[in-house]
């Protein structure tokens, strides 16, 4: 990769949380166009009143106005412990970008990008975040917390990530899932962001693993992240081209028409599977296209933060 795009990823994730507050507050300002309509930006201070609990702090101004049940959240409550894990292997930095911005992004920098989102809301809502991220091997791993220091941290860890030059070359991402659930001790809603690219002969051990993160009663969204021009549709021109596997390094040289449909059909396939499995092993999974923003997945997150008692 050249100085340029170096200098480009250092300029626009050295302030990430400045990124994810713009994200976050663009999710606010459309929120009318979600399931959250009326929901204002003073969710950040309030919570969904549960039938049962304490009429004590309900807001019945906010009530009058959106005629919805809050009650307010006060600075040294936790109510939710939320771990998100990202997979930094070699194909979650593909497409390579020449100018990443926010409306440029490949996965690595969606998956990061969105995880410093979510970590906003997290904030306002005060509530615990950890995080962990694995390549080739488990390569970091905070607890949930809740406090400014920890938040910062986790922020440069993220901004660290997006920057780094040679992402490992192979990834047993089941082993690693392993690892984490084993880590993850208190009852946690746990996201993982993944582009779920793995041989097929690791397919059982992948799903073994999934279900390992639902231990300890853990609610887990999985974000399947794609580029889906070309890793769905294998939209190439028809051209001589040489494709590179960037977790192996095998390279075969086609014209992409001759293997378009069988491709198409073989992922399909395996995305069906992927969804089936996660269905019965009650993981939400949510296919996104990193080109088409981060709506769904603040979406998801509100909906499953919601669920989550």
């Amino acid at each position: 990769m050249n100085l340029q795009s170096e200098l480009n990823k250092a300029v626009l994730f050295q302030n990430l949380e400045l990124l994810a507050n713009q994200v976050v507050e663009g999710f606010i300002s459309g929120i009318h166009k979600s399931p959250f309509h009326g929901f204002s930006a003073e969710f950040a201070e309030h919570k969904i009143y549960n039938p049962g609990e304490s009429t004590k702090h309900i807001d019945w101004k906010l009530f009058a106005k959106t005629d919805k049940l809050y009650t307010k959240r006060y600075e040294e409550e936790t109510n939710l412990r939320c771990h998100m894990i990202l997979d930094n292997s070699a194909s979650m930095h593909y497409p390579e970008v020449a100018n990443l911005d926010i409306a440029n992004l490949n996965k690595i920098g969606f998956g990061v990008l969105s995880i410093a989102a979510l970590m906003n809301v997290l904030k306002r809502q005060r509530d615990a975040v950890g995080l962990s991220v694995y390549a080739d091997n488990y390569s970091y791993y905070a607890p949930e917390k809740g406090s400014e220091r920890h938040h910062q941290m986790l922020l440069a860890k993220l901004s660290e990530i997006v920057k780094e030059k040679t992402p490992d070359k192979h990834t047993a991402t089941y082993e690693n899932l392993h690892l984490i659930a084993e880590n993850i001790k208190r009852r946690s809603l746990v996201f993982l962001f993944t582009d779920m690219f793995q041989t097929s002969v690791e397919n059982d051990k992948m799903f073994s693993a999934l279900q390992h993160l639902k231990y300890n009663k853990h609610e887990v969204v999985l974000f399947h992240l794609l580029d889906s021009e070309k890793e769905l549709h294998f939209n190439f021109e028809n051209t001589p081209k040489r494709f590179v596997d960037v977790e192996t390094g095998e390279k075969i040289d086609l014209y992409a028409d001759t293997v378009k449909e069988s491709y198409e059909k073989e992922v399909q396939s395996y995305f069906e599977a992927l969804k089936l499995k996660c269905a019965q092993y009650r993981i939400k999974y949510v296919s996104i296209d990193v080109a088409d923003g981060f709506s769904k997945v603040i979406n998801t997150f509100m909906i499953e933060r919601q669920k989550f008692g």
